[in-house]
């Protein structure tokens, strides 16, 4: 036989547990309620019309999650105490093979699943979804351990003439966009699968080896919001991985202008190989350093 507490402790132990509850969500640091009120998303995102679309996706479903547990565990509870064993002799009602009830709760998952599936693929339409003519055309190439940004001069000839940024293992380079403007990112790799991830974006995409001209993974973003982000690589591509990092900064379209004028030119975009060279391990580059920078 269970041990049965009376009534009054059971009352009390329920009360303690509430209170502790209580204090434990009201001990939360400012931080964490910043967090709670954008769903856990980056702080200062989304900063393109296309990363909306994810944070409405993301708070949503959270929201229809929320009402779902809460129905469940109201119903826990409910049932906890309204079928309770009332004495040593009594036995709750015990339910089987109710036919409507399983039937309930079989096509109820089912049908938030086709709700949720329909509204993200709905989502991913309106993120994949590309303008034939783009304000700005940046061709990324992620090699190992760094970036390199190709800056199109003429988005209609994405072969000619490019201003370009190239980091190192050591180095973070600097991605520059203006604001307010449809920028198309084209993405290439010389060596191994990378992954092109702003996480004020709300969204990232690989970069696969091998794809040249049309083939390659491409998206394109509305930027919103000024200011000074982060990026990185987010595919396991090597020994320096972890420093494959890269800063974004969106600008103003003037400062963007002028940006342009301070960075190198090449006739053709770097791609990779001789162009974009693959950056050695941070044990080689310091190596070659301590050399004299001699082959």
């Amino acid at each position: 036989m269970g041990l049965q507490l009376p009534k009054r402790a059971r009352q009390l132990a329920l009360g303690a547990m509430l209170g502790i509850s209580f204090l434990m969500l009201g001990a939360c640091s400012a931080e964490d309620k910043a967090q709670a009120s954008r769903w856990a998303m980056p702080a200062d995102s989304p900063i393109t019309e296309q990363g909306q679309y994810i944070a409405d996706l993301w708070k949503w479903a959270w929201v229809a999650l929320l009402v779902t547990g809460g129905i469940v565990w109201g119903l826990i509870f409910y049932v906890s105490w309204r079928y309770r064993r009332r004495s040593e002799d009594e036995i709750p009602v015990q339910t089987r093979y109710n036919l409507p009830l399983e039937i309930f709760y079989t096509i109820a998952p089912i049908m938030m699943v086709v709700v949720f599936f329909f509204h993200t693929v709905e989502v991913q339409n309106k993120l994949l979804d590309e303008v034939d003519n783009p304000d700005q055309v940046i061709q990324v190439v992620g090699q190992q351990w760094s970036w390199t940004f190709n800056h199109t001069d003429d988005p209609q000839d994405v072969d000619g003439s490019v201003h370009y940024v190239v980091g190192t293992a050591r180095d973070i380079p600097t991605l520059v966009l203006p604001v307010d403007q449809t920028i198309e990112f084209k993405l290439s790799s010389p060596d191994v699968i990378h992954g092109f991830w702003v996480p004020a974006f709300l969204m990232k995409m690989d970069v696969f080896p091998g794809q040249k001209g049309e083939e390659r993974n491409s998206f394109q973003v509305h930027t919103t919001k000024e200011g000074t982000f982060m990026g990185k690589c987010t595919e396991l591509c090597g020994v320096s991985h972890s420093r494959m990092l890269f800063n974004l900064k969106v600008v103003s379209q003037a400062e963007y202008a002028d940006y342009l004028t301070t960075i190198p030119q090449a006739e053709h975009p770097l791609l990779g190989g001789s162009d974009a060279v693959t950056q050695a391990g941070l044990a080689e580059a310091e190596e070659h350093e301590s050399n004299g920078g001699d082959e």
